[in-house]
């Protein structure tokens, strides 16, 4: 089977890699440039482990082709971070527990951001609707949402 080129941007740098077209962007991302944050849950695209943004829409990067990335952006959780210093998210997440096992904890964070950077004053009730293709076995919602309302009101600031 022929390898194809892909050339795309990732967490806002070029990158170039090879790939079989039926690989799909997750494992792209895990297995060929040890970007591992995105986590496989279900591979079906129920569970937000593996949320990503591509071209500034959170998607699910197991229900996407690698080969579909030619020419775009991508965010990762690997991206959100800038060096040393967390995201508002990533740090009210750690401040109101919002975490235990993290599997989900990526997929989380990317669509919360997406959904802030789309509207900076959501209400709960558009969280939870925004956040509903994440699913979560070990925290519950409450503490996921109730740090996403608390960076909001911060970033407002």
């Amino acid at each position: 089977m022929a390898r194809v080129h892909v050339t795309t941007i990732i967490n806002d740098d070029p990158v170039d890699f090879l790939c079989d077209t039926e690989q799909t962007l997750l494992d792209v991302l895990r297995d060929e440039l040890r970007l591992t944050g995105s986590k496989e849950g279900c591979a079906s695209g129920d569970c937000g482990a593996c949320s990503v943004t591509l071209d500034g829409r959170l998607v699910c990067a197991c229900l996407v082709l690698a080969v579909e990335a030619e020419g775009r952006a991508i965010g990762t959780i690997e991206g959100m971070a800038k060096g040393d210093q967390l995201h508002p998210l990533q740090q009210k997440f750690l401040d109101h527990a919002a975490l235990q096992c993290g599997v989900c904890t990526p997929g989380f964070l990317v669509a919360a951001k997406s959904l802030l950077e789309r509207n900076p004053d959501p209400t709960e009730s558009e969280v939870r609707y925004w956040l509903a293709g994440n699913l979560c076995r070990c925290t519950g919602y409450d503490k996921i949402v109730r740090a996403v309302l608390d960076t909001a009101a911060e970033m407002r600031v």
